[in-house]
């Protein structure tokens, strides 16, 4: 039995096809491109299997309600061609077999609960920094949907004194994605993070957003373990920035576990996306 999954990236694809162990028999790259384009070298590589369902996970915002008429659509979004597409409908066009549908976070998030950092917990968020900012979570097995899918990227967060930066969000501009995500670093500092020194006092900075987003997260969902991914996160030196930061915001209010376990790296490294959308897609074809 095969199953296919699809990490669905505003810049690329990444598609791959497991057998039951979870074993990747193949996968490739594809760049995102308009729908018709990038679906055409999708079908060709997933033809040469017989797949017994696909799990998707998408860049968003899609429409994950089962209500909607626009169910496995991707909605809002600025990519080009893609803006109220309707994705799952062009997969099930092409193959009759069940498709899995959720964001690209929750998909990576689900990954690191079965097979990654959060294994041996009962819940988990999982947190990209990287061109965007967008986070999942799966609570007791069940990866968290409700009349739309969370977008923690975008939440509210006090400015740092030390910081008098716009944000880049095109929605909300100081938003937690306007102001630390990789954007809104090259934007500030001219410079892409992955070449700014470690010793940049600006990454302080950046530890305390993140820091700000993790606490609110802790007192809303009280995961058993927050999973920090993407390209920003790559940058080692900030976990223990923003552990200390969140002590400091926290004060003692909540009791957490020992934050070198709590607030950790993705255990999938970068296959926790893809990981997750084969592992969805193996529940739809039970």
């Amino acid at each position: 039995m095969y199953y296919g999954g699809i990490e669905a990236g505003g810049t690329k694809f990444v598609c791959a096809v497991s057998n039951e162990k979870f074993e990747m028999i193949e996968r490739v790259s594809i760049p995102t491109t308009v729908p018709e384009e990038t679906l055409k070298k999708v079908f060709e590589f997933f033809d040469q299997y017989e797949l017994s369902a696909i799990g998707i996970g998408s860049f968003g915002p899609i429409d994950v309600n089962l209500d909607s008429p626009t169910y496995g659509y991707v909605t809002s979004t600025p990519k080009k061609g893609w803006n109220n597409y309707n994705f799952v409908g062009a997969i099930k066009e092409k193959y009759n077999i069940p498709v899995a549908w959720t964001t690209d976070v929750n998909a990576a998030a689900y990954g690191e609960y079965r097979l990654g950092s959060a294994q041996q917990a009962k819940s988990c968020i999982y947190l990209t920094v990287g061109t965007g900012i967008g986070g999942g979570a799966v609570i007791h097995g069940d990866v968290m949907e409700g009349f739309g899918h969370p977008e923690m990227g975008h939440i509210s967060v006090r400015m740092n004194e030390d910081d008098n930066f716009e944000g880049v969000c095109p929605y909300h501009g100081d938003c937690l994605e306007g102001v630390a995500a990789g954007p809104a670093i090259e934007k500030r500092l001219n410079q892409k993070g992955k070449d700014v020194a470690k010793d940049d006092p600006y990454w302080d900075i950046e530890a305390y957003y993140i820091a700000q987003a993790l606490v609110n997260y802790t007192m809303i969902l009280r995961p058993e373990k927050i999973i920090l991914g993407g390209g920003v996160m790559k940058q080692a030196h900030l976990f223990p920035m923003i552990r200390a930061h969140f002590t400091t915001l926290l004060n003692d209010y909540l009791t957490v576990p020992d934050l070198e376990s709590y607030i950790v790296p993705p255990g999938l490294v970068d296959d926790a996306g893809i990981t997750g959308s084969l592992l969805l897609a193996a529940e739809k074809a039970i």
